[in-house]
């Protein structure tokens, strides 16, 4: 049987249902950056000078851009898929025949599709401040879309336990947003202390952050082939985990 239409299906509501708000969805994330650039780039910039030879301005345009690609990858996905819960639209998917990998696959690429679109957005916003000659498109590219991806599977799985409103906006609040920040946005870990820095390499976010960053200025903190073998072994834990929870119907058939 073919599949492609129901996860076509998915996937073009995903994307209509965060364009359809576009001043909700897009406008927000642009406004914030451009007071990042502003507030940490240039003015706080002009004064912390360079990192790793290059400007300040320089080192943290990487860092914000996927810290969008998170934020908004994961929203869009544990915000959706939980409504379609509340909704009670979920009943039309378990009674269709499709199979779980396909309901998945439309969700998570909905979560792509909007954390790609925002990070974009983002980087148009950081051209009117700075210019960064790509060093290394492949790896910028193959990590910006593994990020999304992996958060976007990170959205679902919160969705499926969520049983209220609250409980998706737990993890964003307390766990991703501290991580990013934590995770060498700002700042190169190299600056930490000894105890500081080795805390902060368990951080995963803060291998994704140093591979995008290689792939745009060539800086990074961390190895990247161990950045891209931990973001590749994440996605592929947390979509065997998603599956497991479809099947079984947690969250979803009680």
């Amino acid at each position: 049987m073919n599949y492609s239409i129901a996860f076509k299906t998915i996937l073009k509501k995903e994307i209509l249902r965060f364009t359809r708000i576009w001043p909700q969805t897009l406008l927000p994330p642009a406004v914030t950056t451009a007071l990042y650039f502003l507030i940490f780039g240039k003015l706080i910039g002009d004064r912390v000078g360079e990192v790793h030879g290059e400007s300040y301005m320089d080192f943290i345009v990487p860092g914000i851009i996927l810290m969008s690609v998170i934020s908004h990858s994961y929203s869009n996905v544990v915000a959706s898929f939980y409504s379609t819960k509340f909704q009670r639209h979920i009943e039309e998917l378990l009674v269709a025949p499709v199979p779980d990998s396909v309901i998945l696959a439309g969700y998570v690429c909905g979560g792509i599709a909007r954390g790609v679109l925002v990070g974009c957005v983002v980087a148009a916003i950081s051209t009117l401040f700075t210019h960064i000659p790509v060093k290394h498109w492949e790896i910028a590219l193959a990590i910006f879309i593994l990020t999304a991806t992996l958060f976007s599977l990170a959205g679902f799985i919160n969705a499926v336990f969520a049983d209220s409103f609250d409980d998706i906006s737990i993890i964003p609040n307390f766990v991703l947003t501290p991580l990013s920040y934590l995770g060498g946005v700002f700042y190169s870990v190299n600056m930490l202390p000894g105890i500081w820095r080795q805390i902060a390499q368990i951080n995963p976010i803060l291998y994704m952050i140093n591979a995008f960053r290689f792939g745009l200025i060539g800086v990074s903190d961390v190895e990247i082939g161990l950045a891209f073998a931990m973001t590749l072994g994440f996605i592929v834990l947390l979509a065997i985990i998603s599956l497991i929870l479809l099947h079984r119907g947690t969250g979803v058939k009680n």
